[in-house]
């Protein structure tokens, strides 16, 4: 019995001494504490690069635009002469049209054909993870090798296109030396190069769609083009303005394409305010210029990120 009750005492003894829920509370909070400290940490990062790579520039931008500077000497305080300055340049109307007419295009042939893309693939009830994946290879490709590859496509002599033409009996065309044609071309790059991002967004949309309402519009003897109208758009109104805004911001700072493609000819048929604006800083060695450029496209684009961001918050409200 002695043995028995030692036994029974001991467990008890130990655990009134026992630390362990001190141990326990000490280490539930310094567990808290680092994880706070890692959470912290990691927005510390994300806080300062956004700072080094996104706020800073555009600080110096509006610095820029109202000084005289060449990154050599100190800068001087200029005003709005730099304003005046691009605003007199004859390439500052043609370049602002031009993007103007690139964003338009870019809707009409950009925005169009990825949904109806997405509503084919939608419909297809066989091999839609390949065509998935044809539709979003151009994506993968870097940007510049998705331009020069077009560059030799738009060759006037053994270029792809013109021998398409001259396959039809059809006289071949100057894709990008032709003031007609240049800036078509240039949207047609783009909207290939980007094809497949938008195509992905909309077939996600497309299938959150309930099956119920495909459904019953079978049943009441919709045919395809009902179906997209009555039912499809209603459902994605949403995305599709969000997609139209995006849009919008994406085309009017285009630069890569004249760049490498046309240079901004022929004729200023190319280019755009971007390329106009690095012709300025880089070219002209007027950063101040560039400066205002940029500091007119930015407030230009501010209007349509505003829209964006209020369209956001309403759709993530319902």
């Amino acid at each position: 019995m002695a043995v028995t009750d030692e036994r029974v005492r001991r467990p008890q003894l130990m655990g009134a001494a026992d630390p362990r829920p001190d141990e326990d509370a000490q280490g539930a909070i310094r567990r808290a504490v680092g994880r706070n400290l890692t959470a912290y940490g990691f927005l510390c990062g994300a806080l300062i690069c956004f700072a080094l790579f996104s706020w800073y520039p555009m600080v110096r931008e509006v610095v820029l635009s109202f000084q005289e500077n060449n990154f050599v000497d100190p800068g001087k305080w200029v005003g709005f002469d730099n304003f005046r300055t691009v605003i007199e340049d004859p390439a500052f109307r043609s370049a602002w049209l031009n993007t103007a007419a690139f964003s338009g295009l870019a809707l009409v042939i950009g925005y169009a054909v990825p949904f109806v893309l997405a509503v084919v693939l939608n419909e297809l009830r066989h091999a839609k993870a390949y065509l998935r994946f044809v539709v979003y290879l151009p994506v993968m490709l870097p940007p510049a090798v998705a331009v020069l590859l077009f560059k030799w496509f738009y060759d006037p002599g053994s270029g792809l296109f013109n021998q398409i033409l001259d396959v039809f009996h059809l006289p071949p065309l100057s894709w990008l030396d032709s003031t007609s044609t240049a800036l078509v071309s240039l949207v047609l790059v783009s909207t290939w190069m980007n094809l497949g991002t938008g195509t992905l967004i909309y077939l996600a949309a497309l299938q959150s769609i309930p099956g119920d309402l495909y459904e019953s519009a079978e049943l009441d003897g919709a045919g395809l083009f009902r179906r997209v109208w009555h039912v499809t758009i209603p459902q994605t109104k949403l995305i599709l303005l969000v997609m139209l805004l995006l849009q919008v911001v994406a085309t009017m700072q285009v630069f890569i394409e004249p760049y490498l493609l046309t240079g901004g000819g022929p004729e200023n048929a190319t280019v755009t305010v971007a390329y106009l604006m690095y012709q300025y800083a880089f070219n002209f060695g007027d950063f101040g210029g560039g400066g205002a450029l940029g500091l007119m496209l930015m407030l230009v684009l501010l209007v349509f990120s505003t829209i964006y961001l209020r369209v956001s918050r309403e759709e993530e409200a319902r």
